[in-house]
C-alpha cells in the first residue's frame, strides 16, 4: 500500500483525518507562505495547498503527499491571524451577528504514479450574536486565540457556541480538512487501487 503524508504539523488535521482510519506520516512543509498572492482566497489556498505538497513530495517517490491551506474572508478581505488578544477580541467584535466563509485548498500528489488532483472546498459561517463577556471569558480561558485566523476555536471552550450554523464541510471548519471531499480525492489519485 502507498504511503500517505501529510504536508502540516497540525494537531487538528492530525486528529481529524485519523478518523478515516487510514495509516499515514506528517512532515512539516516549511513553505514561505508570504511568497502567495492574497487578494483572492480561493487562489491563496490552491496555491499555498500546492506549495506545500510539493514541498514534501520531493523526498518521497513512492507516496501520496498531501497538502492543505485555509483561510477565512470576511467583508472583502482575507483575514491575517490577530497578533494579539486586543486584535482577536476586535475580530470576534465584528464576526458576531455575521456570516464569513472558510475556504481550504487540498493538494495531493501521487509520486508513483505521477498523479496529481487538487480542490477547494468553502464552507459558510453564521456566528450568532456574542455578548462582550462571552468574548472576554474565552480570550482569557484559551492561550490559543489565534486559532483558524479568526480569534476563536470552534472546538474547545465556550467558543464552541459562538458558531450559529454553517452552510458546507463541517469537518472543514472543525479542522480546515475536509474528509468527505479527501475520501474522493484519494480515490481519485489511486489511493487503494493496485
Amino acid at each position: 500500500m502507498t504511503r500517505i503524508i501529510l504536508a502540516t504539523t497540525s494537531p487538528y488535521r492530525r486528529e481529524i483525518f485519523g478518523y478515516l482510519g487510514i495509516d499515514f506520516e506528517t512532515e512539516g512543509s516549511k513553505v514561505d507562505e508570504s511568497q502567495a498572492e492574497r487578494n483572492n482566497p480561493e487562489e491563496l489556498v490552491k496555491q499555498l495547498s500546492k506549495l506545500k505538497t510539493e514541498a514534501v513530495a520531493r523526498n518521497h517517490p513512492n507516496a501520496i503527499v498531501i497538502g492543505m491551506d485555509s483561510v477565512t474572508y470576511f467583508n472583502g478581505q482575507i483575514l491575517e491571524k490577530p497578533k494579539s488578544k486586543e486584535e482577536a477580541c476586535q475580530r470576534l467584535k465584528s464576526l458576531s451577528g455575521n456570516n464569513h466563509q472558510f475556504y481550504t485548498g487540498i493538494y495531493m500528489i501521487n509520486t508513483s504514479l505521477n498523479k496529481t488532483t487538487s480542490k477547494v472546498v468553502k464552507t459558510e459561517v453564521f456566528m450568532r450574536n456574542l455578548s462582550a463577556k462571552e468574548i472576554n471569558k474565552y480570550l482569557d480561558e484559551d492561550p490559543h486565540f489565534n486559532t483558524y485566523a479568526l480569534g476563536y476555536d470552534p472546538i474547545k471552550h465556550c467558543s464552541a457556541s459562538f458558531v450559529k450554523r454553517i452552510e458546507g464541510s463541517y469537518y472543514n471548519l472543525l479542522g480546515g480538512i475536509p474528509l468527505e471531499v479527501m475520501v474522493e480525492m484519494l480515490s481519485e489519485i489511486g489511493y487503494g487501487k493496485r
